[in-house]
């Protein structure tokens, strides 16, 4: 995710010269230095992990439905803030390109003027996208973490013919003692009762 506090790293894929000085100029206006600018897409996916850009702007005249998807592969590889400028659209286009992790898709837009405003956007929704995909992951993780205590508790409420709160205890107890998560010793207990079941 880029960092607020330094320069940002550009890549601008574009094939186009006169195109792709239109952006640059948008970008340098905007004190944007630091611009790298790819012509052509041959093993486009490496030459981008070895810049490990911050932001990556995607110029495309009128693409094709093969240089799209090789577009949208990048998107849903870098997990980078990406924005696509495209001169002609349709609905497909832009729903594959919101499914695979473009941050903007900008149709007939390349406007020197307009280009800071679109990069700031592309790097907010990104972030706003990131921190949701975040809060995701950490829910189903907690999700998932308190499916296997849950699990757990039930084996050792048969065992030892305990209740739920009294199992939960022998968990918490066992985990204080060891140092680990309730949800390690509950791993533990569903490993063991699997070897002796």
């Amino acid at each position: 995710m880029p960092d607020r506090d330094r320069p940002l790293k550009i890549v601008l894929i574009d094939a186009s010269p006169e195109r792709a000085a239109i952006m640059e100029q948008g970008l340098r206006d905007a004190g944007h230095t630091t611009i790298m600018r790819i012509t052509d897409h041959v093993n486009l996916l490496a030459r981008i992990y070895a810049i490990d850009p911050d932001v990556i702007l995607i110029d495309l005249e009128n693409p094709s439905r093969d240089v799209l998807e090789q577009m949208f592969q990048v998107s849903r590889a870098v997990r980078r803030p990406v924005g696509m400028f495209v001169d002609q659209s349709d609905s497909a286009s832009i729903e594959a390109a919101i499914d695979a992790g473009v941050s903007a898709y900008v149709v007939d837009g390349l406007k020197r003027e307009r280009v800071q405003p679109i990069l700031a956007t592309t790097i907010s929704r990104f972030r706003a996208f990131a921190k949701l995909r975040a809060e995701l992951e950490q829910a189903k993780s907690q999700l998932e973490e308190r499916k296997t205590v849950d699990r757990a508790k039930g084996i050792l409420m048969r065992a030892k013919k305990i209740d739920e709160d009294e199992a939960y205890a022998l968990l918490r107890k066992a985990a204080m003692n060891e140092k680990k998560k309730i949800v390690e010793i509950a791993q533990s207990v569903i490993t063991a009762a699997e070897l002796l079941g």
